[in-house]
């Protein structure tokens, strides 16, 4: 099933192993349509009975800036928080594990897609943030839900209240990465662990896998829609505004509280 699922998102066969690509220059920003592509990409990986594993690398410098909320087509997307969130639900919905390849920036919502997956393999130059109290907006993606499942509530809550940007090597202290390699050989070893998965039993895979993740995907789906309601309201304000401006600007936002 080599092939494309839409403009920016292709899939390889390696064996047992999936490889799906995302390249949407320059920074891979999210939005509704590219995460539509990547859960049909996901939903085709599942109906193939010889397809046991996938990895999710990107083009480019970083793995996922997040949304471009400068650009006026980003913005549109930004909006449309709900079908952006339905589209994330069916990520987390995918059958078959998924070990994300790592470089550069996953921010934001690229901290959401990097956290979907099962295992992060990451370059020295990862940083994962979620920046979102810097724009004067709420964390989204079901993060407040998967962030603290996988590093604890407390440094979930350190990521999301600073906003700070965490260093390779210190998410692999806190568990937010499982390796860190260096950057050219970065696929060679996301591909090596999806390989040393792929080489099992495929339905003992998926019912394992479907046993320990629990109702994750429900749980998103929950969280998504406090997040969305949150985010709502605070997309009115002018320290959102500010926010956007401010990030956009590489400065500390002034922000007034209203």
């Amino acid at each position: 099933m080599n092939g494309q699922f839409g403009e920016h998102i292709t899939v390889q066969i390696d064996g047992h192993v999936a490889v799906v690509t995302l390249d949407k220059p320059p920074n891979n920003h999210v939005s509704v349509d590219l995460m539509r592509d990547l859960a049909d990409a996901l939903d085709a990986i599942d109906g193939e009975v010889g397809l046991r594993c996938t990895v999710l690398q990107a083009a480019g410098k970083n793995f996922c800036a997040g949304a471009d909320l400068v650009s006026r087509e980003s913005a549109g997307g930004l909006g449309a928080v709900n079908p952006l969130y339905d589209q994330a639900v069916r990520l987390f919905s995918a059958k078959k594990p998924i070990v994300a390849a790592v470089q550069g920036a996953a921010v934001g919502a690229g901290l959401g897609l990097a956290v979907m997956a099962d295992f992060r393999i990451a370059s020295p130059d990862a940083r994962f943030a979620a920046n979102f109290v810097k724009l004067g907006f709420h964390p989204g993606f079901g993060l407040t839900h998967t962030l603290p499942r996988l590093i604890g509530p407390t440094k979930a809550e350190l990521m999301c209240l600073t906003g700070r940007r965490v260093k390779a090597e210190d998410g692999l202290a806190w568990g937010l990465v499982d390796e860190v390699v260096a950057l050219e050989d970065l696929r060679a070893a996301a591909l090596r662990l999806a390989r040393e998965i792929a080489e099992n039993a495929p339905l003992a895979l998926v019912a394992t896998r479907k046993t320990l993740r629990g109702d994750l995907a429900a749980a998103v789906r929950a969280q998504t829609d406090i997040e969305a309601a949150e985010q709502g309201w605070l997309r009115d304000t002018e320290d959102y505004k500010e926010g956007v401006r401010s990030v956009a600007e590489r400065r500390v936002g002034n922000f007034v509280g209203r």
